[in-house]
């Protein structure tokens, strides 16, 4: 059987966000510890954060911000979900994140249906979120998508099908998505275990090895770059 970044790998590049915006309008952006513009700037709530992202956008003449797999973040420091005594810091995300303004369509990347769905409520967490099942070759894999608006589980179904280019969301605003600005979490998850609705986005570094594995980078079948 072929290993699932292989097989997302050979597939036609695809989208998951609002497909009449071409790839030319991305850019990448870094929320790791090694951007200083952001930790000198150090937005103090998700509005602070969404004007940041406004500009940064503008400057570069784009229109979604995206990026953060495997990446060192500060900003989950904020949440106890992220550390307590209970646990080791999780600070490493594990998806890829598409910053771009509340209500913007979200769009199933693949043929799936729904695995799961649950509103994850708490500071930090995913808010609504949607788990998609996938089959490709024999092999069955999952997609997560964190951070919607309500409205996207209000009347959904587990076991509802959506083709490729289908909307099946939209993003929420930080009211509802755990207090961040308005983005897009996107994962890719190889074997999701007994989770529903919900699965780690962010991960301890001793944990990063298994979690690369288990969950490879989007990026393979979105193509953006």
């Amino acid at each position: 059987m072929k290993p699932l970044a292989s097989i997302l790998k050979a597939l036609p590049a695809t989208k998951v966000i609002d497909s009449s915006i071409d790839y030319s309008k991305y850019v990448s952006f870094d929320l790791s510890v090694n951007n200083q513009e952001l930790m000198n700037s150090n937005p103090e709530n998700a509005a602070d954060f969404e004007n940041y992202i406004k500009k940064y956008v503008a400057k570069n003449n784009a229109e979604v911000a995206y990026g953060g797999y495997i990446e060192g973040r500060d900003l989950y420091k904020r949440s106890s979900i992220f550390k307590n005594n209970s646990f080791p810091e999780r600070n490493i995300h594990i998806g890829i994140d598409f910053w771009i303004k509340e209500g913007t369509p979200v769009v199933a990347p693949l043929d799936g249906k729904v695995h799961s769905f649950k509103d994850n409520v708490g500071l930090g967490d995913y808010g609504p979120t949607i788990i998609l099942e996938h089959e490709i070759e024999n092999e069955k894999f999952y997609t997560l998508y964190g951070h919607l608006s309500l409205e996207s589980i209000e009347v959904l179904s587990v076991g509802t099908f959506f083709k490729q280019g289908e909307v099946l969301a939209t993003i929420g605003k930080s009211e509802v998505n755990g207090d961040y600005a308005p983005h897009l979490h996107f994962q890719i998850i190889k074997n999701i275990e007994d989770y529903w609705g919900d699965y780690p986005g962010v991960c301890n570094i001793n944990d990063l090895n298994f979690y690369i594995e288990n969950c490879p980078d989007p990026n393979l079948l979105l193509k953006i770059t």
